[in-house]
C-alpha cells in the first residue's frame, strides 16, 4: 500500500469511530448562557505527500489574529452547508480549487469560545497544489506531516490568562508554529480517532 493509500485508509477508519462534539469549554466549564453559535466549516485536508495544510492568520484580523488555523470560516448565505463553506474559504484563503479536494466526511462540530460551531471537513487534495495566501487575511500557508497530526503524544495541555481567567487549552507545536486552541483540539480529536 502506498503512503497516500495508507493515509486514506486510516482517515476512512477514523471517520467510522463514534465520538461526540467537542468544545473550547470542555476544559474550562460550560459555555456562557445565551451564547449563540454561528455555523462554520474548516478544511482538514492532506496533500498527496500526507501533509496537512494550515495557515497563520494575519495579525490584523478581528477573530484569532496571528493564530494557526485550518482554512475555513463561517457559513455564508450562499453556502449550502458547512462543507461548502470550508471549500469556499479554502479557495479564498489558500487558493485551493474545490475540484481538487476529495471530501471524505465530517468530524463532529467543535464549539469555539468566540461563538462558532465549527465543523471539520476531512479531505484529500488530489494533484499538485501551490498555495496562494489571501492578502490581508493569511500571513502564511504551511504544512505539517500526517505523523505529527495523527500521534496523540504530539498534544499536551497548557494554561493561559484570558480575559481575566485562567484557561486550559491543547497545543501541538510544530517547529516555529504554535498550534493551539480550537485548531489543536480538532486535530487531537482526529488523532484520538486514528489511534482507536
Amino acid at each position: 500500500m502506498t503512503p497516500a493509500a495508507d493515509i486514506r485508509a486510516r482517515l476512512d477508519r477514523a471517520l467510522a469511530v463514534g465520538a461526540g462534539p467537542t468544545s473550547d469549554f470542555d476544559l474550562n466549564g460550560n459555555a456562557p448562557a445565551g451564547l449563540a453559535f454561528r455555523p462554520a466549516g474548516v478544511l482538514v485536508a492532506f496533500d498527496p505527500q500526507g501533509q496537512l495544510v494550515l495557515t497563520k492568520r494575519a495579525s490584523g484580523l478581528r477573530h484569532h489574529p496571528g493564530q494557526i488555523a485550518l482554512p475555513g470560516g463561517k457559513v455564508d448565505p450562499g453556502d449550502a452547508n458547512e462543507v461548502a463553506a470550508a471549500l469556499r474559504e479554502a479557495r479564498e484563503e489558500v487558493g485551493l480549487n474545490p475540484a481538487q479536494v476529495e471530501v471524505l466526511g465530517c468530524l463532529p462540530p467543535h464549539r469555539t469560545v468566540t461563538g462558532f460551531s465549527m465543523t471539520p471537513v476531512l479531505g484529500l487534495i488530489r494533484g499538485d497544489f501551490a498555495p496562494v495566501p489571501e492578502a490581508g487575511e493569511v500571513e502564511e500557508v504551511f504544512t505539517v506531516p500526517f505523523a505529527h497530526v495523527a500521534d496523540p503524544a504530539s498534544y499536551h495541555l497548557e494554561r493561559r490568562l484570558w480575559r481575566g481567567d485562567w484557561r486550559s487549552y491543547h497545543v501541538a507545536p510544530w517547529g516555529p508554529y504554535y498550534i493551539w486552541g480550537a485548531t489543536a483540539r480538532v486535530l487531537l480529536s482526529l488523532a484520538r480517532r486514528l489511534a482507536a
